[in-house]
């Protein structure tokens, strides 16, 4: 499986940005998905995850109320809406694949993609 994240870019406090990561030579609906993200000089974090169907999704607690996880089976993506941004957020964000039903938090990932660069400036 290859995944493909897109969607980072500069945007102000307080800003939005929609991260996507499209996936390819797999059974999209087979994995279920999490973004991670790592902050200059800090070790890489998990952000969000979601299960396969799309209906049990997991936050760290430093986005949950401003960052929403979903997936499009048809379209083989998962987003990552991120809403009131903080200069805190800034980092690489990754999107990550396991084969199970339900994103599992300390579960190894078999697939990861390339990442995205998010900077948030104050």
């Amino acid at each position: 499986v290859q995944l493909q994240a897109s969607g980072g870019g500069l945007v102000q406090a307080g800003g939005s940005l929609r991260l996507s990561c499209v996936a390819s030579g797999g059974t999209f609906r087979s994995y279920s998905m999490a973004w991670f993200r790592q902050a200059p000089g800090k070790e890489r974090e998990f952000t969000a995850g979601i299960g396969r169907r799309g209906f049990d999704t997991v936050y760290a607690g430093s986005v949950e109320g401003r960052f929403t996880i979903s997936r499009d089976n048809s379209k083989n993506t998962v987003f990552l809406l991120m809403n009131r941004l903080k200069p805190e957020d800034t980092a690489v964000y990754y999107c990550a694949a396991q084969k199970r039903m339900f994103y599992g938090r300390g579960i190894n990932n078999e697939y990861w993609g390339q990442g995205t660069l998010v900077t948030v400036s104050s």
